[in-house]
């Protein structure tokens, strides 16, 4: 029997679709919002989690995976899903969240706070990974499924340009390291901006780069 969430739709589409929603809609009697993270690879800043509930005749054209868009599309994308979607919520976990509990942990928190914020209540929810960030509903897992159910597709856009837009003015008060352009992943030049003057309030320090260069003092 077929997967009903293989990502190949009949006509051979390999993009996001709605099949995943329509199949979890029949568990409740409320919408199904989509869930998804940013933030887990970089050493700096919160991981942000997104919870988006789309409505099904207003889903704006070009939804994929947040990765798969270029920034100038992610923006056009976010607006329109603010303007067209049922409820966006956006929630944070803070490096010291993050560098208490551990990275995972503090991003299935950042999922629960996303979607107990929402300001309409799901019946169910679809959730990008294989780690079930504990919600008081049924939940369904997807792997990869920022490229595979629309909902998460539109979770992983919001989350990803609100974490973008937030290391962007975080680095006003830091620039030397580059958060604007990198994002506060450890590329070279942050790398060599954190040996240089240290580590910001900003910092995971529970990351071994982190702790790296710390300990090198």
């Amino acid at each position: 029997m077929k997967d009903l969430f293989d990502k190949k739709g009949p006509s051979g589409h390999t993009g996001p679709d709605w099949r995943a929603e329509e199949a979890l809609t029949v568990t409740g009697t409320g919408p199904v919002c989509g869930v998804d993270e940013v933030g887990r690879g970089p050493i700096a800043g919160p991981v942000v989690a997104a919870a988006v509930i789309l409505d099904p005749g207003a889903i704006p054209d070009g939804l994929d995976d947040s990765k798969k868009l270029t920034a100038k599309r992610r923006e056009r994308l976010y607006d329109a899903l603010y303007a067209q979607a049922v409820a966006v919520s956006v929630a944070e976990a803070s490096v010291a969240e993050i560098d208490r509990l551990n990275i995972l942990a503090a991003s299935l928190l950042a999922m629960r706070r996303a979607v107990a914020g929402l300001p309409v209540a799901p019946a169910a929810a679809l959730v990008d990974g294989n780690q079930d960030p504990g919600l008081d509903m049924p939940t369904r897992l997807l792997v990869k499924g920022d490229s595979r159910s629309l909902s998460i597709a539109a979770a992983s856009i919001v989350a990803k340009v609100f974490r973008d837009r937030l290391m962007a003015r975080l680095s006003r008060d830091h620039p030397q390291y580059g958060w604007e352009r990198n994002a506060g992943y450890g590329v070279p030049k942050h790398m060599a901006a954190l040996r240089l003057v240290g580590a910001s309030p900003h910092h995971r320090r529970s990351f071994a780069p982190v702790r790296a260069v710390l300990h090198e003092d």
